[in-house]
């Protein structure tokens, strides 16, 4: 083989190994949220103390500067038949459909004092036990970030958000069997994007869930 043959045949097999993945990697298959469960560290919960919403920033903060706030944001994200308050430039949402997530029920969003309640946004990791697995840790702005992350926030039924409280998988999930899934499959997203960690009781419990649908993959930010 001449000299300028095996110049051609190192560049191709060069390009091949940046383009084929290798036989490990496919198999792990990075994507699944059980692999990506395994990249999480497992530590104890840290204590609680100086945690406050503050922490986190101003409530609903409008972090894309797209003129809406980000309670807004995930309302028009996640309800259908929407009516938007005059004169907020289709910002506010004044009334709309929210089919929950955590429940299957369908609800009828309308905004006011009180009515407003019937639908709230969760933090899918609940910022009290995003501080308490790592989130002390992070700068200002990070924990900015994670609050007011479309991928951490559902629109859902009110009473169950209180329900589940700052409730990590091992003492809280969606009454709604079929969605559990993908809900922890949520919280994994979330927690290996912004470098936190889980307890073991929490692992115990998303690994339990994730027996029954080994297929789940984390979603995409």
């Amino acid at each position: 083989m001449s000299r300028w043959e095996i110049r051609i045949a190192t560049v191709v097999a060069a390009l091949l190994v940046g383009i084929l993945p290798s036989p490990t990697a496919t198999a792990e298959q990075p994507g699944l949220a059980t692999a990506v469960l395994e990249t999480l560290p497992v530590k104890g919960r840290a204590p609680k103390t100086g945690y406050t919403r503050d922490q986190f920033g101003q409530a609903w903060a409008d972090v894309d500067r797209n003129g809406c706030d980000t309670r807004n944001d995930i309302l028009k994200r996640d309800l259908t038949s929407i009516v938007f308050k005059a004169g907020t430039q289709n910002c506010v949402v004044a009334s709309g459909t929210l089919v929950d997530r955590y429940s299957g029920e369908t609800i009828n969003f309308v905004r006011g004092n009180v009515s407003s309640m019937e639908v709230q946004i969760d933090h899918v990791v609940a910022l009290s036990n995003a501080w308490q697995t790592g989130a002390f840790k992070l700068s200002a702005d990070q924990r900015k970030a994670l609050a007011n992350d479309p991928m951490n926030l559902f629109a859902v039924k009110g009473s169950l958000n209180q329900q589940k409280s700052d409730g990590d998988a091992a003492t809280w999930l969606p009454p709604l069997k079929s969605f559990r899934c993908a809900y922890v499959a949520q919280q994994i997203a979330v927690k290996a994007k912004y470098s936190l960690w889980v307890v073991p009781p929490e692992k115990a419990a998303m690994v339990a869930i994730l027996a029954k649908c080994p297929g789940q993959k984390v979603p995409v930010s």
